[in-house]
């Protein structure tokens, strides 16, 4: 069985490289972000095609924002999970293990 694939009207993900696309520093982490001006322009052509009221022009702008949403969804989370730090064995055996007990008085009744 082949698979046929259908051509999807879309406006390049790449058209908003310089535009509609900033690195926002969250927990000492740059992460990909729509410019404000992008994502308004996102949930304006969201309510449109919500409301049935979105032109074919427009829709093919809207797939190419969505489309460029997955792909900083998706860098994202691979700059997020390298970013992670995970000791190795040598790196562990070098750390001072924390002291977690507590000193626990309980009253006497007399």
């Amino acid at each position: 069985m082949q698979l046929m694939m259908t051509p999807k009207l879309m406006i390049e993900p790449s058209y908003w490289l310089e535009t509609g696309i900033k690195l926002d520093k969250v927990n000492n982490l740059n992460l990909f972000k729509f410019t404000k001006e992008l994502q308004e322009r996102s949930d304006d052509l969201l309510e449109r095609s919500k409301s049935g009221l979105i032109t074919p022009e427009e829709k093919a702008e809207l797939d190419g924002i969505s489309e460029l949403a997955q792909i900083f969804t998706y860098a994202n989370s691979v700059l997020a999970a390298e970013s992670t730090w995970f000791p190795t064995p040598s790196e562990k055996s070098s750390v001072k293990e924390q002291n977690t007990s507590a000193n626990i008085v309980t009253p006497q009744n007399s």
